[in-house]
């Protein structure tokens, strides 16, 4: 309805028989709301009205009541109504209720401010909750408030916008040399060496070895396709897809790794008959499991002995990939054999080949000489000839830049 002469534009105010004054407004959504509380005198509730209509004007205004939605409601709700792998689910069920909901449940969204967040991370590690924990914490908090705020306008603005809470100091994990990879495939079962040799030089995760089966090995081409892989769940194991779209492919196998494979296969005790056969069970003929599988082999010690204390077994995949790095691999091309969908994790490997980067540095040792000799004698130095620099100790003569982990 028009405004009347002489009446307000947005909103109305009226005196109560307390002699309070109450302020009124129509909101976007056409709902008549009254102000959460009265005002001692006429011009508060004029001032309060026009904070109302900024808001308004700028896109940022959201039902009040929105935003008396519980946390301890809304983020249940968020991770049920997520398309997520069955694992990735139960792992944010599991830091929701045992690092968000205790602390932060009862609060209403609305009510959640970033210095709410500081000292909810603060009480976090106060008690001992490790600094990687708190940040998935705090990353599944944001994003369950991003669709409060993006989808569903709850919020005006995501409180988890503090910078440096999203991410933590990882040191790197070691890689076994290639003589370390073949020790530790000795050390092993005779039913578990190839998967040692397999898993370090493919690049290929545990659940997607311990789901490999017969039709997924083409020994005649060289390589295994990847389509599945196992999840070890709360109680169950589950078979589907892999992490990720990027994570179907088919994989090349170094002739090693193929021999290994082909010989562990002929084995009738490793693997069955027929084209679902799993290639790498356990004694029982059933899907590997970490958890069976570590005390059997008896990995913490072996490793140890082997010089690689700390070593875990999906560090065999790190080894491999830092290996394909080495052969001077595209970001693509890792990406394909690593099945990650981002260029992240391939530009990691691609930044660790320090001996990689050295080899590069001397074939252009070798082509800037060669160059140099093209266009003359080259010009002597106080210290002699410059050809002559770096025939002394290695590095010699050479500025080495910071190129970053």
């Amino acid at each position: 309805m028009a405004n009347k002469p002489g009446r307000r534009r947005f909103g109305n105010v009226r005196t109560l028989p307390s002699g309070r004054w109450q302020a009124r407004y129509v909101g976007p959504d056409g709902i008549m709301r009254t102000a959460p509380s009265t005002f001692p005198t006429e011009r508060q509730a004029l001032r309060w009205l026009t904070v109302v209509e900024s808001d308004i004007i700028k896109g940022e205004w959201v039902a009040p009541e929105a935003g008396e939605v519980l946390l301890g409601k809304y983020g249940p709700r968020w991770i049920a109504e997520r398309k997520l792998a069955a694992r990735s689910r139960q792992g944010y069920e599991y830091l929701f209720r045992l690092h968000i909901e205790p602390h932060l449940g009862a609060l209403a969204l609305a009510a959640i401010k970033p210095a709410t967040v500081r000292a909810w991370r603060k009480k976090l590690l106060d008690a001992g909750t490790p600094e990687p924990q708190a940040v998935k914490a705090y990353t599944l908090l944001r994003a369950i408030l991003n669709t409060a705020v993006r989808e569903d306008e709850i919020l005006t603005k995501n409180p988890c916008r503090i910078k440096g809470y999203d991410r933590y100091h990882t040191p790197e994990r070691p890689t076994a040399t290639v003589a370390q990879v073949f020790a530790l495939a000795e050390a092993m079962p005779p039913r578990f060496s190839a998967l040692v040799v397999v898993a370090a030089f493919s690049g290929l995760r545990w659940g997607e070895l311990a789901e490999l089966r017969r039709k997924d090995v083409d020994l005649a081409a060289g390589v295994v396709r990847v389509s599945r892989k196992l999840a070890v769940l709360v109680g169950r194991v589950e078979v589907g897809p892999p992490k990720s779209a990027a994570g179907v492919r088919v994989v090349a196998l170094p002739t090693v790794a193929l021999d290994a494979l082909a010989a562990h296969m002929k084995v009738k005790e490793f693997v069955a008959d027929g084209p679902d056969a799993l290639i790498f069970t356990g004694d029982k003929g059933g899907h590997l499991r970490a958890s069976t599988f570590n005390p059997q082999v008896k990995w913490r010690d072996t490793v140890a002995r082997l010089g690689l204390p700390g070593f875990h077994f999906h560090d065999l995949r790190h080894t491999g990939n830092t290996l394909a790095a080495t052969t001077g691999a595209s970001t693509r091309e890792l990406m394909h054999r690593m099945g990650h969908s981002t260029v992240r994790a391939a530009l990691v490997y691609q930044h660790a080949t320090s001996e990689r980067d050295r080899e590069i540095a001397g074939e252009m040792d070798k082509r800037i000489a060669k160059l140099a000799g093209r266009g003359g004698k080259a010009k002597k130095s106080k210290k002699g000839k410059a050809g002559e620099k770096g025939k002394g100790k290695k590095g010699e003569g050479r500025d080495t830049p910071d190129l970053g982990t």
